[in-house]
């Protein structure tokens, strides 16, 4: 592989992690807007939760910042969102 394609390819996958970290940003505000989780269920929100902290281990074991970066703000907002749900009533 050249430099130059290396370099696109870091390029496509910050712009992947990028959008896959802002996935729950509309979700967080609406359920802080509607102070209502109901529709979201413990076993989506563990599953994401704990997927997360595996690919964040796997991130830092590799050395790869994208991987990083998007579970990172994954985590944080999959952590409001555990929040959210233990204690806005419903």
């Amino acid at each position: 592989m050249d430099f130059a394609t290396f370099i696109w390819a870091d390029y496509i996958g910050l712009f992947g992690a990028f959008l896959s970290a802002i996935t729950f940003i509309p979700q967080v505000i609406q359920a802080y807007k509607t102070r209502s989780v109901k529709d979201l269920s413990w076993g989506m929100l563990l599953i994401v939760f704990f997927s997360v902290i595996v690919w964040l281990v796997y991130g830092f074991a590799k050395g790869l910042p994208p991987v990083i970066f998007a579970n990172s703000v994954i985590l944080v907002l999959s952590t409001i969102l555990l929040y959210f749900k233990a204690t806005f009533k419903n």
